[in-house]
């Protein structure tokens, strides 16, 4: 019989907790719940304070520079906030990692571009905090392109099922290779802990479950058979 889930959450040595995912997957989401579970800090990546992102989806090889510089700076100057002290929350609730910015670049980046921003990445990132668990929540394309129509954003209508597949395909590539912070990847596409207050139970059990190896795995579907 597994500790009920407060008792795990009491005894965690766990301070920040990174989400990431593929747009579509949940991250914010996930991120929201664990911060009124927790009561913790939240901090959400501010896409929507970039100006040249609505234009990159129009036209990304026009846009594509402007827009990923302005998202490295920006989430540097947010993650270096991050140090400062929090007298009143035990908790601190990230909704991404300063490093999936990379995902993008390599993606959207040609190459004297790619030159560049690596130039400007490297004087930054060693001052960029780590995160001590990130949960990468992994769905198949069916179920991001389902979620993206689903909420409607009108920055979002014009995205290609094309790059979201492009996308998650370099979300894959990039953390079955990460070995910054402890992972636990989580295959999401069959799960809805958004309304599904069991599967968020089982989510937060897993995520606050102690002595877990630098990469997990966990697959909530068959963990039910």
């Amino acid at each position: 019989m597994r500790p009920p889930i407060n008792t795990l959450i009491e005894q965690s040595e766990l301070r920040h907790i990174a989400i990431e995912g593929v747009i579509g997957a949940g991250k914010t989401s996930l991120a929201k719940m664990l911060s009124e579970k927790l009561s913790a800090k939240i901090v959400y990546e501010k896409f929507e304070e970039n100006p040249f992102l609505p234009k990159f989806y129009e036209d990304q090889e026009r846009f594509a520079f402007q827009t990923q510089i302005f998202f490295l700076l920006n989430r540097y100057k947010q993650q270096q906030e991050l140090f400062q002290a929090d007298l009143f929350h035990r908790f601190l609730i990230t909704d991404y990692i300063f490093e999936k910015d990379k995902i993008f670049a390599y993606l959207n980046l040609e190459d004297d571009e790619l030159k560049l921003y690596e130039s400007v990445l490297s004087t930054i990132e060693h001052s960029v905090p780590i995160p001590d668990l990130v949960v990468y929540l992994q769905c198949n394309v069916s179920r991001l392109m389902t979620n993206i129509r689903q909420r409607g954003r009108e920055i979002e209508r014009n995205m290609s099922e094309q790059y979201i597949r492009d996308l998650n395909e370099a979300y894959n590539y990039f953390f079955f290779r990460y070995k910054t912070a402890p992972l636990l990847i989580v295959n999401a596409s069959q799960i809805d802990f958004v309304h599904n207050n069991e599967e968020f139970d089982d989510l937060l059990h897993e995520i606050f479950r102690p002595n877990k190896a630098p990469v997990e795995y966990y697959n909530p579907a068959s963990s039910k058979h």
